[in-house]
Order: structure tokens, then sequence, then C-alpha cells
């Protein structure tokens, strides 16, 4: 497991650290205690996971076309 806060983490290392913690899971070599901090981190894992994922969405969604259809810039999601 890694120190970083899972706040500070990018897409693909929460899904690294996701992945070894759904493993660790599955085996069930794990003390219960173990388990239920590792569901814990695994559930918040998953939440950055798709906090990412919506942000890279909104910022597909943002790209903006001209007139033949070509990418021209992107525009502010938030209005900004």
């Amino acid at each position: 497991m890694t120190d970083t806060p899972i706040s500070e983490m990018s897409f693909e290392a929460a899904m690294r650290e996701l992945e070894k913690v759904v493993g660790q899971l599955e085996r069930g070599d794990v003390a219960l205690e173990d388990s239920i901090s590792l569901y814990e981190r695994g559930a918040e894992l998953k939440k950055r996971c798709e906090a990412k994922l919506k942000e890279a969405e909104e910022k597909v969604a943002a790209i903006t076309l001209d007139g033949d259809g070509q990418p021209t810039g992107t525009t502010p999601v938030d209005g900004q």
C-alpha cells in the first residue's frame, strides 16, 4: 500500500491499489479486522476512481468543434 493520500492519487495509482486490495480480499487469508479495513480502503479507492473518470468525461464533453466537426479547443466545464 502506498503512503499517498487517496485524495491525491491519480486514476492509475488508485486503480492499481484497488486491484491489490481486491486481490487480498479474494484470497481470504486476511484477518477479519484487516478485511474490514481493506474493504473500507477499497471503497474509498473506488470512489476516487469514479471521481477521476467523471472529471475525464467532463473534459471530453467540453471539447468544442468547429463548423467542420474538427476539435478547436475546450470550454470550461464549470463556467470559469
